[in-house]
């Protein structure tokens, strides 16, 4: 048996199911403002869990490949999508499923081009990348009023974060542009601190691969 082979036979349904709680639980959180410290028009919940997508793609790319990544993002996305129907609401869905799908396939592909360079540069580069991507195309898609016509009725969006709040650099903008540029500064405070966890596990975790 290949090493290619070997990669492709081993279990990923722990990272598969880890990858959809996150995501599921990140959808339902992402709908309520982070109240404390005055933060509520920075900062969603969903802030600090949906980050952890990233730190499971890239342990199950380090330890069995890109192309086993890509199942655990396709898997992950297909069960986060129905789970987020069910908990969320369907534009969420549609958003989540999107920017999921579009940032973390953008993830494995910038690990794979720098795993072989310093252990803390592919986990990191490629979160910042990923959420890069993943707060313009949620943020846009689950709550700009352009994209209103995702809503299909159920009640989705009752226009409180159309309003307009002061912006940090001056003015103001909707409360959804607010929310997304908290979101994206707590994604690259977490990607620091998920390089702990991250090289904790490769001390552990054997990879399948070089």
């Amino acid at each position: 048996m290949t090493r290619q082979t070997a990669s492709l036979s081993v279990p990923v349904w722990p990272f598969v199911a880890a990858m959809a709680v996150t995501v599921a639980a990140s959808n339902v959180l992402v709908q309520y403002p982070f109240s404390h410290f005055g933060l509520g028009e920075l900062l969603t919940w969903g802030a600090f869990t949906y980050p952890v997508a990233f730190l499971v793609t890239d342990l199950a790319n380090r330890n069995h490949g890109a192309r086993a990544a890509r199942k655990v993002v396709y898997a992950g996305f297909a069960v986060a999508v129905v789970l987020s129907i069910w908990l969320a609401t369907p534009r969420i869905a549609i958003a989540s499923g999107s920017a999921f799908l579009v940032a973390q396939l953008i993830d494995v592909a910038v690990f794979e081009r720098l795993r072989r360079n310093a252990w803390w540069q592919a986990p990191f580069v490629s979160s910042v990348i990923g959420a890069v991507v993943d707060t313009i195309l949620f943020f846009s898609l689950a709550f700009a009023a352009r994209f209103a016509v995702l809503d299909t009725g159920f009640g989705l969006d009752d226009g409180s974060l159309g309003f307009a709040v002061p912006f940090v650099l001056g003015g103001e903008v909707p409360l959804w542009v607010s929310l997304a540029l908290g979101d994206f500064c707590v994604k690259i405070a977490m990607a620091l601190v998920a390089l702990v966890p991250y090289g904790a596990l490769i001390s552990v975790l054997k990879p399948a691969r070089a």
